[in-house]
């Protein structure tokens, strides 16, 4: 018997039927010799700091560096703490099951670092020893399956792509709960959550916005002209800017006084621009924000649905390139979209072209290729599905198609000793830009230009003065913050870390747009319209860290090529460990150090204990001293508590006549809270007043 695990239901159901294991049972199918089950994502997990005997947050307890690590099932929050998922223990009884009755077991969890690490931790949980091959595929198309399952690898294939999200799941960790603690602690109130990765980018979005909002815009002005030849009007724009009012106004005189241009020069090029390369994730996420408005996660999320409808390939992709072997299926791909309505007229067009090979690099294909479509055409597909769907077909037929080539004319102009430039340029071939019928970007500023030749005079028409400032960079959008993140190394000033640095991002494709919904949950950004705007609580966090350790974007991107190198099996993970361990210590030390006090709004000490002081949160208020047990949830029957009401509830042990409770049968009632001998919160109702009398 062969056991298979997979990464979701839906994807077991897939391989499953192509198999014949299509017998039903509880948490697995099973037929002709298979039993196939599934995971839900990462059903183990990293154990938190209680399981090595440290608990709560003591500045004592820190830097926490266990020696080896515990795995333990996911954890779901609980009344009090976090408990396991009881969903995951009953899945991971199947999982062990199922293993147990079998010979081997094949490895079909998504095919990528994540992928390999759920797969890895319920082995290793499991404890089992059982040997394993790995289903390796790109699509999740029947020919894929099927073709993958004829070509399964050997198992320790992937061990150093183990190694390398091992070395992230513990850095993570490492960093993350360190640094939290340590903050925290430093604060004396509140939970202020850092991250390897977060951080870094909640650095980014902070100083794009203090820069932003500390620009101070400078005038300046320029002459803009018109004039025309042959029937044909235009404008032309002087070369010169002038930062003083007195000398663009003398110079805006000259120009009316000369009465007309003379043509200094005309350059007249062929300017070929290349079709684009295929979409990685970064480059489809960074596109979907910027013309549909999605965020970063959904557009993963719609990818990944993409996928398993078994329309697109793999999501998670770092490559923009595809091998040869894939681009020998591209005719056959296009020729697919010739059923589909929008595209079908361009892709009859591209039958039997010669494609473009920009896209093809077997050097540049690491696990999976660039995103393409599958040879399924998609059915019912929900709007946004579709739109993203055809941003990813769009972008396959952009870059097999021929190059766009126009004819470029570039005039210098010449009025009152003023020189005057004016750009034209003529579509000569669409190419790639006819699948969308876009218009160049560069363009905009481009004109309609009659035939002009050197020694030329032009009348004058008309000649204005433009008051302009210079403009701040733009706060960051999800696409530009994205394109930050894969690029992080390109911002730094010393040319030696830059070059060391060059391909290295913070993240990776399938983690960004992660780490940027994190920086949402934890209340320290804000959407404003398509800005990332950062939030009062995380510029103060941002202040805090912005020179420390954890915040070096140039350290993050270094670690992220390490992990590159264990992946590649470059660089020994235990070394990257140690390397991580002395970080964690170096950072909680520094973060200890920090003299600081997020106090503010309401707070008093503590009855239950006399030595702490209530700590507002947004879901409880508890006391500061962690042998202190003191909490009180704001949420009381429906009706949230403010400040002012749990201050009162503390140092008079009863409040004032609180309105709306809700009751079990959802009536509303009102009633006083009052703090009883053992600190438990009760109710305290009115006197009922008799009837009046009739």
């Amino acid at each position: 018997m062969i056991a298979l695990i997979a990464e979701k239901p839906s994807v077991a159901k897939d391989i499953a039927r192509i198999i014949g294991a299509t017998q039903r049972n509880d948490g697995y199918l099973s037929g002709n010799g298979y039993m196939v089950t599934w995971a839900f994502g990462h059903l183990i997990q990293l154990a938190m700091p209680e399981a090595y005997g440290v608990a709560n947050f003591r500045r004592e307890s820190l830097p926490i560096i266990p020696a080896d690590f515990q795995l333990i099932p996911r954890q779901v929050k609980a009344e009090k703490g976090y408990k396991a998922d009881s969903g995951v223990l009953k899945q991971l009884k199947v999982i062990k099951e199922v293993f147990d009755q079998c010979d081997r077991i094949i490895v079909a969890t998504d095919a990528g670092r994540e992928g390999e690490l759920i797969f890895r931790y319920i082995f290793h949980y499991l404890d089992c020893h059982k040997p394993f091959v790995r289903l390796w595929i790109s699509s999740l198309t029947d020919r894929a399956i099927r073709e993958g399952m004829e070509n399964l690898q050997p198992g320790e294939r992937y061990d150093n792509l183990y190694l390398a999200a091992k070395s992230r799941s513990e850095a993570d960790w490492l960093i993350g709960i360190n640094a939290t603690q340590a903050l925290s602690v430093a604060a004396g109130q509140g939970v202020f959550s850092l991250g390897r990765v977060q951080t870094p980018t909640l650095m980014m979005i902070c100083d794009r916005y203090l820069e932003n909002k500390n620009f101070v815009p400078t005038k300046f002005w320029q002459l803009k002209a018109s004039t025309a030849s042959g029937g044909i009007g235009f404008t032309a724009q002087s070369t010169a800017r002038w930062e003083q009012q007195p000398e663009a106004i003398a110079a805006l005189q000259r120009v009316k006084d000369a009465g007309q241009f003379v043509v200094k020069s005309v350059e007249r090029k062929e300017a070929a621009q290349e079709p684009p390369l295929l979409y990685d994730l970064t480059t489809l996420q960074k596109e979907a924000n910027t013309k549909l408005n999605f965020s970063a996660d959904k557009t993963l999320s719609i990818a990944q649905s993409l996928y398993e409808k078994k329309v697109m390939s793999y999501p998670r992709t770092g490559s923009r390139y595809i091998s040869e072997d894939v681009f020998e299926e591209m005719p056959e791909r296009i020729a697919l979209l010739e059923r589909y309505p929008r595209f079908a007229g361009y892709a009859a067009g591209l039958n039997g072209a010669t494609l473009n090979r920009r896209s093809v690099n077997d050097g540049k294909v690491t696990d999976h290729h660039a995103l393409i479509v599958t040879e399924n055409l998609p059915g019912e597909l929900s709007k946004d599905e579709r739109a993203v769907y055809e941003l990813v077909a769009g972008r396959m037929l952009e870059a097999f198609s021929g190059k766009c080539v126009k004819d470029v004319t570039t005039a210098l102009l010449s009025a009152g000793d003023t020189g005057f430039t004016v750009k034209g340029a003529v579509m000569k071939t669409a190419g790639w830009r006819a699948v969308f019928s876009e218009q160049d970007t560069e363009d905009e500023d481009t004109a309609t230009l009659p035939p002009l030749q050197e020694g030329q005079t032009l009348p004058l028409s008309g000649v204005d003065l433009l008051e302009k400032q210079t403009k701040p960079k733009p706060l960051h959008t999800e696409s530009s913050l994205l394109a930050a993140m894969e690029n992080a190394g390109k911002e730094l000033e010393d040319a030696e870390l830059k070059a060391s640095l060059k391909d290295a991002g913070i993240g990776t494709p399938a983690t960004r747009a992660a780490i940027i919904e994190t920086l949402f949950a934890r209340q320290y950004i804000v959407r404003e319209k398509k800005n990332l705007v950062p939030t009062d609580k995380g510029l103060a966090v941002y202040r805090i860290v912005k020179d420390k350790k954890i915040a070096d974007v140039e350290m993050t991107g270094m670690w992220e090529t390490a992990l590159a190198k264990i992946e590649a099996g470059g660089m020994d993970a235990d070394t990257f460990r140690k390397g991580i361990e002395v970080y964690a210590a170096q950072i909680t030390a520094e973060l200890l150090s920090v003299q600081l006090s997020f106090a503010s709004g309401e707070t008093c000490p503590c009855p239950k204990c006399g030595n702490g002081r209530i700590l507002f949160y947004p879901k409880v208020a508890k006391c500061s001293n962690v042998d202190c047990t003191l909490t009180i949830f704001r949420n009381k029957c429906d009706k949230q508590l403010t400040d002012k009401q749990i201050v009162e509830l503390v140092t008079k042990r009863k409040t004032g006549l609180i309105k709306g409770f809700k009751g079990k049968n959802g009536k509303a009632f009102d009633a006083s809270l009052v703090l009883d001998e053992q600190f438990n919160v009760a109710f305290s109702f009115p006197e009922k007043k008799g009837k009046p009398k009739k």
